[in-house]
């Protein structure tokens, strides 16, 4: 697998390190749907597509050109389903990512009205188009934004899964909805990831849930102020193992696909588990590969919660153990 040597600061937005990401948010810019759609139809992975629709939906100029595009053609799956994708990231910001403990019932209230535009916009495409990956995933990030409850969440998933089995996205989502802050446990998410991690082919992501699963309940333990036990908990040899184990099977793999545009935030979620375990030499794989390519989850977990000061710095430790 090429190495990426880093060359600068990080990079967080895939626009602005994947050519083809960096065009379809030119497109979006430009108002031209036709280019938009060309851009979606060019990408064969349901991953890949994941996240172009995120670079969609984080466009500020995105919802005037997508009502726009959706008026000439209402019955297009992908022009509503990226309409949705966009509500959801309004909805997000305006909740933000602090506990729901602390945030104010109005807040609570506009993200809910956002989540229910897309919702009633996604139900359609389902119903229509029910092979339809990109809207199966977004639903269930509503879902979980709606509070509709683990099984819920777990249905939508499904539904999903009957024909995309190894959607990342989709993995990822179910994960949160499964770790105890969203009203599932430690018991049912672990055994989630791994058996997506299991299961998933030679090379492909889904061994990097078993690294987001433990940097969660790790980050669980730090917000009750305990750090040693926090740490005490990514160190144990149990856990190194299962990650090395995912690593081999997924991201590390000679049939892992270089290009895949999920694969960064793989890289980074094994690279941040290491780290945060004080284990550098098990993340220089990760980092040689990863270079300047970073994301800010789930790096905003450890240290100091600044992504970037928490990417480099262990990115310089770890590349120094050669």
């Amino acid at each position: 697998m090429p190495a990426h040597l880093p060359l600068s600061r990080p990079l967080y937005e895939p626009a602005d390190r994947i050519p083809a990401l960096a065009d379809l948010r030119a497109h979006v810019h430009r108002q031209d749907w036709g280019a938009v759609a060309a851009a979606f139809d060019a990408l064969g992975d349901e991953d890949d597509r994941a996240i172009a629709s995120r670079v969609v939906g984080e466009q500020h100029n995105a919802e005037p050109f997508l009502n726009g595009a959706m008026a000439d053609d209402p019955g297009d799956p992908l022009v509503r389903s990226l309409l949705a994708e966009r509500m959801i990231r309004l909805g997000w910001a305006v909740r933000s990512s602090a506990r729901a403990h602390d945030v104010p019932a109005a807040r609570f209230q506009q993200f809910h009205g956002y989540l229910r535009r897309a919702e009633l916009l996604l139900i359609d495409v389902c119903a229509e188009h029910p092979r339809y990956a990109l809207a199966w995933y977004l639903r269930t990030i509503t879902s979980r934004g709606l509070q509709l409850g683990p099984g819920e969440t777990r249905r939508r998933y499904e539904r999903l899964a009957e024909h995309h089995p190894h959607h990342y996205a989709g993995q990822q989502q179910l994960l949160q909805q499964l770790c105890p802050k969203w009203g599932g446990s430690w018991e049912t998410a672990h055994a989630f990831a791994g058996e997506c991690a299991r299961t998933a082919p030679p090379g492909g992501p889904g061994g990097a849930l078993v690294a987001i699963a433990q940097l969660e309940q790790y980050a669980e333990s730090l917000d009750g102020s305990d750090t040693r036990r926090a740490e005490k908990y990514l160190a144990t040899p149990e856990n190194r193992a299962h990650l090395l184990a995912a690593a081999r099977h997924s991201v590390l793999h000679p049939d892992a696909r270089a290009e895949a545009y999920a694969h960064t935030d793989a890289h980074n979620a094994f690279a941040a588990a290491h780290s945060a375990a004080a284990r550098p030499a098990d993340a220089a794989p990760h980092f040689r590969v990863l270079g300047d390519r970073a994301s800010r989850f789930p790096w905003d977990y450890l240290g100091t919660g600044d992504h970037t000061v928490e990417f480099v710095r262990h990115r310089k430790n770890a590349l120094a153990t050669g």
